[in-house]
């Protein structure tokens, strides 16, 4: 069916002021597209020493800046995000409870425990653990004997808890991302991506909402030992409250962090850096120039209308308010707003019967040509169909419409 295209301004300023309702779409434009707005709109991105990394928002998945995103690169550590988003789907789904007892293997202990050079929760054999304690030893500690642990309980075997590791990233669309441990340590062939993890990391902040406070815990403390978080920049921002670090020889040293402040949030996922120091202070430049360049806006809220009056034949009524059914949020350089433009494209013939919330045009967000949300435009309420007589009378005009066009 052919359509006809309307063009309207969106709404200026409209700010958050809750945590948005439904989730909403966003296209992510290339750095390349970006500096076409000048300097003016969009800075020079900072130089980074690592050998990969990208900055995304939390919200929309718009990528701000990246380098090298798509290399494929050891995840270390990094993977037992995968491990405990899991763990915390299982809680979710009843599968497991956070206080369910896990009985620490010795082949968790001779992996990852006191006597291994890798970190540790320092857990004694054949001893049991609470889920929940182990999920702090993962997240706080990077403990390797937790993380076999929690995958011996959920699939019997650390084999086998790695392949659904795989198969949950399918599911996620982490395509480049291959896992054969629960721990991060280094295997042939395990592999992940910044922008991979980049994904994951989303998914870890807006679906791990009961256990997602435990990334900002500085300490925690097992078989009297205290052991502090990892992320340095849990210390030093008090807007960062995640996520996690890596590092084996390897892969270098990896953190992926996430902070939020006013209503924007921001991730940097950052890969092969040279040194601790050098991890956490590169990713704070990376959010800093996120927070300083770039702005998190709603422009629409869900149900609001888009475009009035769109006709409609053989209906009872002959007028029909067409609205969107999201939110819809944009990421964009500052000072760039006034470029957006909007436009509608609205079916050419909308006919009755129809039903709120059908689909009958489409709304596309663009920024310089670049197109960020193309989301449906959809009916205000029902239409049902007029009599007979009425919807002769329509097809009449529309014959003759079409026989003079």
């Amino acid at each position: 069916m052919s359509r006809v295209q309307f063009f309207a301004q969106p709404t200026e300023n409209f700010m958050l002021k809750e945590r948005l309702l439904t989730a909403f779409i966003c296209a992510v434009l290339s750095m390349t597209s970006l500096h076409t707005l000048g300097q003016e709109a969009i800075p020079t991105v900072p130089q980074t020493a690592a050998k990969s990394w990208i900055l995304v928002d939390a919200d929309t998945g718009f990528v701000l800046a990246e380098h090298n995103a798509d290399e494929l690169l050891p995840p270390a550590s990094l993977a037992k995000m995968m491990t405990t988003y899991i763990v915390s789907k299982q809680i979710d789904k009843g599968a497991l409870g956070e206080f369910d007892n896990v009985v620490i293997s010795d082949n968790a202990w001779e992996k990852g425990g006191a006597k291994t050079d890798g970190s540790t929760m320092f857990l004694n054999p054949r001893s049991q653990v609470p889920v929940i304690d182990l999920m702090r030893g993962v997240i706080i500690q990077s403990g390797n004997d937790a993380a076999i642990a929690l995958a011996e309980h959920v699939s019997g075997s650390e084999d086998a808890f790695s392949e659904l590791m795989s198969e949950t990233a399918v599911q996620l669309g982490m395509d480049s991302t291959q896992y054969y441990n629960s721990t991060g340590l280094p295997e042939e062939g395990m592999v992940s991506t910044a922008r991979d993890l980049s994904v994951l990391a989303r998914e870890v902040i807006q679906g791990n909402s009961a256990h997602y406070a435990i990334y900002s815990e500085k300490y925690f403390q097992h078989n009297n030992i205290n052991q502090p978080n990892r992320n340095r920049l849990l210390w030093r921002d008090s807007s960062v409250d995640g996520l996690k670090t890596g590092y084996t020889q390897e892969a270098g040293y990896c953190l992926v962090t996430t902070a939020k402040r006013r209503d924007m949030r921001l991730i940097s996922v950052l890969m092969g850096a040279p040194s601790d120091e050098t991890r956490a202070r590169e990713s704070q430049k990376l959010l800093s120039y996120g927070f300083r360049h770039f702005d998190t806006k709603q422009i629409y809220s869900a149900n609001q209308i888009i475009k009035e009056n769109a006709k409609v034949w053989y209906g009872e009524d002959d007028f029909l308010n067409l609205s969107v059914s999201e939110n819809i949020v944009l990421t964009f350089p500052r000072r760039s707003e006034k470029l957006l433009t909007a436009k509608t494209i609205v079916d050419e013939q909308i006919e009755a019967p129809i039903l709120t919330g059908q689909e009958l045009g489409r709304l596309q967000v663009s920024l310089l040509d670049k197109i960020l949300v193309d989301v449906p435009l959809v009916a205000e309420k029902d239409i049902i169909q007029a009599g007979i007589f009425s919807r002769f009378y329509d097809w009449i005009i529309l014959f003759f419409t079409r026989l003079i066009s």
